[in-house]
């Protein structure tokens, strides 16, 4: 049994304080200089640990080193998590409140009395009776995504620095920005990380772990009308915005949507419309767990185009398809004892491992595709992205002890 003198709770508090959040607007990396803010802050900690290759270069990446302490040739291992929150609610001023003792009923925060964490609704709660509850205080979310997976690696640090004894290889950390929004490998230096193996901590329940993801692309539909005035348009006009409009109608209604979907079933989803009568624009996301739907979604809404365009013949569209990532399943079914290296760990913990698919993505994702096979880990949050986010301090703590047996594990089977 470790013993750890955890510091993971007072390393998230602070960390969630720190407003952090990606914008899907901006056109610079990362995408919010606030973002540096914490990853200042990770250094500077890191470095008084007597980590000293720690540092930030000018993406805002953070890079560290914990050298190996053993005699065997151990694959190096990654442990990586982003400092990015989510644009989808407010990340300013954010007040972490600590429920201890947690013993059933809802938790109402008490900033905006209409947020209730309610057990029906968030059945992991039923699963917290006695641990400690993290939430924000009603009108910003939490930051648990992914901040509770920044401090259970600063966790695990700490405990490697103070504890020499336990053996394990050459471990980097990485930590990223803009994640939320879809660019938070794009500059990662392959080379300088050095990794054999990597392992995102930005999961969910405790004891889970995902080693498969969507496949993904965008799809942008440019659409081409005829502008003419209003006023002598008849037999003429052929508005964009109504082309845009109908296409999204003759979307199926009971299939094939984020609404009607689930487990391994994908989806086409419209994200953003904008346009005037001459141009219109709709981008889609489309997602799937195999690569060859992704073509089939992205023939059947071409078909769909193509049916209403019919009904205006002098007008015109693109159909631009964009590759966004792909199953990291593709890539770790090839390194098995990646992931089976997590069940060993979870184990460890006392904690039952549970394999679970990603209706998403993760920085894994396209990392696996890098050259570094990396799989998800769980870190005790959940409702993210929402102003009902929330951790469990004690799950958080078993993240920290998961990273650790996960490095001893690997230095063991060398």
């Amino acid at each position: 049994m470790l013993k750890i003198n955890h510091t993971v709770i007072d390393r998230f508090i602070k960390y969630v304080q720190v407003d952090t959040q990606s914008d899907p607007t901006s056109t610079t990396f990362p995408s919010t200089e606030k973002q540096k803010d914490l990853s200042k802050i990770l250094v500077e900690e890191l470095l008084e640990m007597g980590i000293s290759d720690a540092h930030m270069d000018e993406h805002g990446y953070v890079y560290a080193t914990i050298p190996a302490n053993t005699d065997k040739e151990v694959p190096v291992i990654c442990f990586c998590s982003h400092v990015d929150t989510s644009p989808d609610s407010s990340g300013t001023n954010v007040k972490p409140i600590i429920h201890k003792n947690y013993q059933g009923g809802d938790i109402v925060l008490p900033d905006d009395p209409t947020q209730i964490l309610r057990p029906a609704e968030h059945t992991e709660l039923q699963n917290q009776i006695g641990n400690d509850i993290i939430t924000a205080s009603g009108t910003t979310l939490l930051g648990a995504d992914d901040k509770a997976g920044v401090a259970s690696i600063m966790d695990a640090a700490h405990f490697f620095i103070n504890n020499p004894h336990i053996k394990h290889g050459k471990i980097r950390i990485l930590f990223t920005p803009d994640e939320e929004i879809g660019k938070g490998v794009n500059y990662v230096d392959m080379e300088k990380l050095g990794a054999d193996f990597g392992y995102t901590i930005d999961g969910s329940t405790a004891g889970t772990y995902e080693d498969e993801t969507f496949s993904a692309d965008g799809v942008t539909i440019k659409i081409h009308g005829v502008s003419m005035h209003p006023g002598f348009a008849k037999g003429k006009l052929e508005s964009a915005i109504k082309i845009a409009g109908d296409i999204l109608a003759a979307l199926p209604k009971d299939k094939l949507s984020p609404e009607t979907t689930e487990k391994m079933e994908g989806f086409i989803h419209p994200t953003k419309i904008f346009g005037q009568i001459e141009e219109a624009e709709v981008q889609f996301i489309i997602r799937d767990f195999v690569d060859e739907r992704l073509t089939e979604k992205e023939n059947l809404l071409e078909d769909i185009v193509k049916k209403v365009m019919k009904n205006y013949p002098n007008s015109s569209y693109d159909f631009i398809v964009t590759e966004q990532y792909r199953n990291m399943k593709n890539i770790l079914k090839n390194h098995p004892q990646v992931a089976g290296y997590i069940e060993k760990a979870i184990e460890r913990t006392g904690l039952t491992p549970v394999k679970h698919s990603i209706r998403g993505g993760t920085d894994g994702s396209r990392l696996s595709f890098m050259g570094l096979p990396c799989p998800n880990i769980f870190d005790g949050g959940h409702a993210f992205h929402s102003k009902l986010e929330w951790v469990s301090v004690q799950d958080m703590q078993k993240a920290v002890e998961t990273i650790i047996h996960l490095a001893m594990i690997w230095e063991e089977e060398a």
